[in-house]
């Protein structure tokens, strides 16, 4: 990842930031264990499944756009369901087990129940 320019206005995102860059030191996918990142905000959740020494997205799932599943929405119930989601597509893929990318956000919450959907579809995360 590359450094920030300059100050970020909000004190929090900077905090997320810092919180973020160095989870990425230490949490790398490959081909045979991805890392899934989540990405959330209050409209939206997002998932994608990184393979960082090719450098690509193996898949993505959010509740928008064309890859939207249907009925999700930003909160837990909605992050089980597209923790399943992500689950069946990584099986679909023959990929059993993952890391985690938090993304500087708190193991709380909507990231929790979207991890433990995953971890209850049969990947080891």
């Amino acid at each position: 990842m590359r450094k920030k320019i300059g100050k970020l206005a909000d004190v929090g995102a900077e905090r997320r930031l810092r919180r973020r860059l160095a989870i990425r030191k230490k949490v790398n996918g490959t081909a045979e264990r991805p890392r899934i990142v989540a990405q959330r905000s209050n409209k939206h959740l997002s998932v994608q499944v990184i393979d960082d020494t090719a450098g690509k997205t193996l898949l993505s799932v959010q509740t928008y756009g064309k890859n939207a599943v249907a009925g999700a929405k930003p909160n837990k119930e909605g992050a089980k369901v597209v923790g399943a989601k992500v689950a069946e597509a990584l099986k679909g893929a023959n990929i059993n087990t993952a890391v985690f990318d938090r993304a500087g956000y708190k193991y709380h919450g909507v990231i929790a129940e979207l991890v433990g959907a995953v971890r209850e579809n049969g990947i080891q995360v």
